[in-house]
């Protein structure tokens, strides 16, 4: 088990005036993808909302590097969310923006993977890395205002794995981590993308969590139960059968709760189609992660994931607006490497942040 952060780093404050100077010469960090199974508590009667489960995944990735620069340059994917989150950073901590970030990978925006949140982590990580900072994620989280809902992108930045959270409670933190489980080895996580429709996000989320009516207290107290006596025991003895009927209900309920928000019980049609017709072909686990648009099914080995990999593309192929990958469970955190001004260029100093 692993707990969250709850006070701020060493150097949580602003450094002052002098601008802090640069302890290497190049810091790239790479960060996972999260899927986001569904909310425990929607009700939040006993003072906790949300209260989230997910895991981290192998692929995609986010990828940034920070180098030295005569003035500041961003490029690559998401340059302009990148320069935001970058400059909140130097601003806050004092530092020296001489700097050039390469997002060189990025997770797909609005799909529900959790790419906001993994790029402000990556950027803010890379930041405190490259300056020699005495700070962690949940530093960076609570300075770019991430984790508002959900801490299962923070979790799995840190130790990847399948995390669980225990919700917002009444203050500004983000949901403390309450337990991490790795993803067994064999499973695979199959994903289904719609390349043509994005999740809601922004003031849109936002308008949609205050015009859904309040979540009923016996759902809340039904979905508890079904995560701690059911999904969390299979997945510590490996039972996919039950863990991933575990998540199918969960994502039954959830996407219902949702439906008037987007749509119907998950955003997009054609991916509807595909999860169904995955339940029919004996996938353990099916569902939407966080608003969408991507799916995903739980298979508890690679040969299988390939058979249905197969049928997906046959019955959908390049053109359809579908497009599929496979992916391990990742279970381990972002990965740092850095290069020391006073090292040669080919020694690289790494670490992850498990």
């Amino acid at each position: 088990m692993i707990g969250a952060r709850s006070g701020s780093g060493n150097q949580a404050e602003h450094l002052g005036p002098a601008k802090a100077t640069a302890r290497a010469e190049r810091v790239s960090v790479s960060v996972p993808a999260r899927l986001h199974f569904g909310f425990v508590d929607l009700n939040g009667g006993l003072g906790r909302r949300f209260g989230s489960l997910g895991v981290g995944l192998e692929a995609p990735l986010t990828r940034v590097t920070l180098t030295r620069a005569p003035q500041l340059q961003v490029s690559g994917h998401d340059a302009d969310r990148a320069r935001r989150y970058l400059a909140t950073v130097t601003e806050h901590f004092g530092l020296d923006d001489r700097l050039a970030l390469s997002v060189e990978s990025s997770i797909p925006s609005h799909a529900g993977l959790g790419s906001g949140t993994q790029l402000a982590l990556s950027i803010g990580m890379a930041a405190a890395t490259f300056y020699g900072l005495d700070i962690d994620a949940w530093d960076i989280a609570r300075l770019l205002d991430r984790g508002a809902r959900s801490s299962v992108g923070i979790g799995t930045f840190a130790a990847g794995g399948v995390v669980l959270d225990g919700g917002r409670g009444p203050g500004e933190e983000a949901p403390p981590i309450l337990s991490r489980f790795d993803f067994p080895e064999p499973w695979r996580i199959l994903l289904i993308f719609d390349q043509d429709a994005t999740g809601l996000h922004g003031e849109a989320e936002r308008e949609a969590f205050r015009r859904l009516p309040i979540f009923p207290e016996g759902q809340a107290a039904h979905l508890c139960r079904l995560v701690l006596m059911t999904a969390l025991p299979a997945l510590a003895e490996g039972d996919i059968a039950r863990f991933g009927g575990a998540i199918t209900e969960m994502q039954r309920i959830m996407g219902d709760y949702f439906a008037p928000a987007q749509g119907a019980r998950f955003l997009s049609p054609r991916v509807t189609e595909a999860l169904a017709w995955l339940e029919t072909n004996d996938a353990s686990g099916v569902g939407q992660s966080s608003w969408g648009p991507t799916g995903f099914a739980l298979l508890g080995s690679a040969a299988e994931a390939e058979r249905l990999l197969a049928g997906l593309q046959t019955r959908w192929p390049p053109g359809s607006g579908l497009a599929f990958a496979i992916s391990r469970g990742r279970n381990r955190g972002g990965e740092i490497e850095r290069q020391d001004s006073d090292r040669p260029s080919t020694d690289l100093a790494s670490a992850d942040f498990s």
